[in-house]
This record gives C-alpha cells, sequence and structure tokens, in this order.
C-alpha cells in the first residue's frame, strides 16, 4: 500500500525544489553530519557546553529541513497528505513486517539492560600494547564504531535537550526520509515497486549517518530500510514516528556511570 506521486508532474512548480531538497538527502547531509561531528569532538574535551551546543545544532537543522520539504510540500499542487505520510495508517503491517518490527522492539531492551549494567565502558576501554604510550591529550578517546558514545548525555541540562533531540528526530528523520524522500524518488522513477524504496530508504538513511562508521551506516540502514516498510505498508508515518523515538530515547536510560569518561560534563 503505497499510494506515492506517480510522476513529478505531480509537483507542479515545486518540482525542482522537490529534486534539491532530496538531493542533499542523499549527498549533503553525510557531509554536513561529518564535519559537525568532527568539530564537536574537537571541542569535546576542551568546552564542557560542547554537548549542548551540538544538541541545539543539530535541532536547528533538523527543524529547519523539516520545515523546507513542509513548504516544499505545501507548493505540491497534485500530492495529498496521505501521500507523504501525512494520516493515520491505513492497515497494519504485514507479518514479515511485524515480526521484524517486534525483534528490533527486542533488541532495544536487551541493549538498553546491556549498556545500562556498563558495557560501554568494556567495549570502550582503550586496548594498548605494552610500552605503547597513551593517546595525546586533546584526541578523540572513543575507539573506531564508538563515535556515537560521545553523542550521549551526562549531565540532567544535557538529558533534558537530548529528550528534545530524540522525540525531534523521530518526528523530522521519519517525515524528510520517508514521508518527503519516498515520495519524491517514486515521483521521478514513475512509481517503482516497494522493495525499491524500501531499498532506496535504507541507503540513504544509511549514508545520512556516515560520521558513526561503516558499522553505523549499516546498523542506522537496516532501521531505516524497516521504518520505511513500515510506513509503505500502513500508509502512516505514525508509527516509524514512534518507533524511531523510542530507539533513541532509550538512550536516557543509560546513566552517567555507564558511559566513558574522559569527556567534561
Amino acid at each position: 500500500m503505497t499510494g506515492l506521486p506517480g510522476s513529478l508532474d505531480d509537483f507542479g512548480p515545486a518540482a525542482l525544489a522537490a529534486v534539491v531538497v532530496a538531493g542533499y538527502l542523499v549527498v549533503g547531509e553525510p557531509l554536513v553530519g561529518h564535519v559537525l561531528h568532527r568539530r564537536f569532538e574537537g571541542r569535546l574535551r576542551t568546552d564542557p557546553g560542547a554537548r549542548r551546543s551540538f544538541y541545539r545544532r543539530l535541532l536547528v537543522l533538523e527543524w529547519g529541513l523539516a520545515v523546507l520539504a513542509l513548504v516544499v510540500w505545501l507548493s505540491a499542487p497534485g500530492v495529498e497528505a496521505g501521500q507523504v505520510g501525512l494520516r493515520w495508517p491505513q492497515q497494519w503491517p504485514g507479518p514479515v513486517t511485524a515480526v521484524i518490527v517486534v525483534l528490533v522492539l527486542v533488541f532495544v531492551v536487551a541493549s538498553t539492560r546491556a549498556l545500562r549494567s556498563g558495557a560501554l565502558l568494556e567495549a570502550a576501554a582503550p586496548v594498548r600494547r605494552p610500552g605503547s604510550s597513551p593517546p595525546a591529550h586533546g584526541r578523540h578517546a572513543e575507539p573506531p564504531g564508538h563515535a556515537t558514545l560521545a553523542l550521549l548525555p551526562r549531565t540532567t541540562t544535557e538529558r533534558r535537550l537530548f529528550t528534545v533531540v530524540g522525540v525531534t528526530a523521530g518526528v523530522c528523520e521519519e517525515w524528510l526520509y520517508r514521508g518527503f524522500f519516498l515520495a519524491v524518488v517514486a515521483a521521478l522513477a514513475g512509481g517503482p515497486p516497494t522493495g525499491v524504496l524500501v531499498v532506496v530508504a535504507a541507503l540513504a538513511f544509511g549514508l545520512a549517518h556516515a560520521y558513526q562508521g561503516l558499522v553505523g551506516v549499516v546498523t542506522t540502514g537496516l532501521l531505516g530500510g524497516i521504518m520505511a516498510a513500515v510506513y509503505l505498508q500502513t500508509g502512516s508515518l505514525l508509527l516509524p514516528v514512534l518507533l524511531h523515538a523510542v530507539i533513541d530515547l532509550r538512550f536516557l536510560l543509560v546513566p552517567a556511570r555507564a558511559l566513558p569518561a574522559g569527556h567534561p560534563a
């Protein structure tokens, strides 16, 4: 059940703007994310407010893009709200997708319990060969594959901001990468099969998290594909938004003592 635009003509005078915004999500967002994260890592050891500042930048960027995409859609006379997922679910996900979603929720619960138990401390503990020197002052302390650890909140103020970031990610990223982006892709491709749209959505969402390394790209790509499948089968962004927010907000259950040290509070 897709109901997506079948032609770029549906976007009318907003067609070019729609393609540009969709292209930015695939090409520009990975580059911007990489730059922002590297700057954040550079400030983290010397600036106590680096994490809060980074959260605010994320909020401005995501809401700015979401509003821009909303304006483009409102300017598209032939694209209805239901064609970008802005409606109540029309049906439940298929059995295969439902099982996958349940497995994702099980993973969320299991990973949260592991994080709360201090698994991050063990995973992030630096492994040094005998006689080797410690990392130079100011270098990022997280080992490869753990770029997201620095983003997790430590203080009460950071946790409050992170809550807003988590909800924002659920709302804005689902609107951008599932609702808006897939509508543009479907219009450009003339109504491709659902499986193709799921793969495209997975690739785009994985690339947007390139700053997390290969593991991060694969993990977020898989989640992006699952969200796309749920969206396309239900015809609504509601369930993907809720699932996305839950996945991100689970980090609020991780106490500061279970996070790697070495960053200012």
